[in-house]
């Protein structure tokens, strides 16, 4: 059993919007209030979507850095915005790029390998899933980004070749902050594993064998990861939760997320790690 205090992050909204999650905040006052309860509760990461005045998922960096600034202002958590889905790399990385510049960032998304988001509800009603691109050369422009600016990447991994794939980039890379490998579970979206034993013992072999030592992480996208958490725990992993990875049309808050992961991690004997011992991490 691992000894290391446990990572605690909340991802607060995502992009599905209010019709599939409708309890996520969208606006800047909302997203700020949610975060800082969840940090008093005992995250020590924040991971935000913006939304525009009109509701609309937004990638402005302007607004990003209010949000980021007005919780850095009361606490003292790792924040981190998302990454555009679409688009050239320069407009997909921009906007991290400016918040880089301003010293706004302290991880940041960058996707190992391209992949099918398809629901079973799109499947049965004949309906195209979407394909989220990241071809190598955008792959390559985070990690030099992250590289240049010293934060440290952040893989979400939706199938298991993103862990070779992430692993063989970040190798070229002589002076990268080691990423995080965030395994992306789903009981109803059809990539990856489905979040149960089997899947979490495959995934955490395959981790130790392409990306040993590696810090790691469960999560999931309309994802129920309650049954894996404490054998996660007992395997070193460390925990994602919140409303942009919880089931759709999900009942509990983000505060009430956190808490109860919170009360599980300490129920399993484990310690919660503060942001600073995660930003001494290698």
């Amino acid at each position: 059993m691992s000894r290391d205090k446990v990572w605690l992050e909340v991802a607060l909204n995502g992009a599905a919007g209010q019709s599939l999650q409708p309890g996520i905040p969208i606006s800047e006052d909302a997203i700020v209030e949610e975060a800082l309860a969840c940090v008093e509760a005992g995250a020590s990461i924040v991971h935000l979507h913006a939304y525009d005045h009109a509701g609309q998922p937004t990638e402005d960096p302007a607004v990003y850095a209010r949000i980021i600034r007005s919780i850095r202002q009361h606490c003292n958590a790792i924040v981190y915005p998302t990454l555009g889905l679409l688009g050239s790399v320069e407009e997909r990385y921009g906007p991290i790029r400016a918040l880089a510049a301003e010293g706004l960032l302290e991880w940041g998304v960058v996707d190992p390998g391209s992949v099918n988001i398809t629901h079973e509800f799109q499947i049965a009603g004949r309906q195209d899933g979407l394909l989220y691109p990241n071809p190598d050369a955008h792959i390559r422009a985070g990690l030099e980004l992250a590289q240049e600016h010293n934060w440290r990447p952040a893989y979400a991994i939706y199938e298991p070749g993103f862990a070779r794939l992430g692993a063989a980039m970040a190798a070229t890379f002589q002076t990268l902050k080691t990423p995080i490998y965030r395994l992306m579970f789903s009981d109803h979206l059809l990539f990856g594993m489905a979040p149960t034993l089997y899947g979490l013992e495959f995934y955490a072999k395959h981790l130790a064998a392409v990306a040993p030592g590696a810090p790691w992480m469960i999560s999931g996208l309309d994802a129920d990861i309650q049954n894996i958490l404490l054998p996660a725990l007992e395997m070193g992993a460390h925990v994602r939760v919140g409303l942009e990875d919880s089931p759709f049309g999900a009942e509990a808050t983000n505060l009430q997320l956190v808490s109860d992961a919170v009360a599980k991690i300490k129920m399993a004997g484990h310690e919660l790690a503060t942001a600073d011992e995660i930003r001494a991490a290698n």
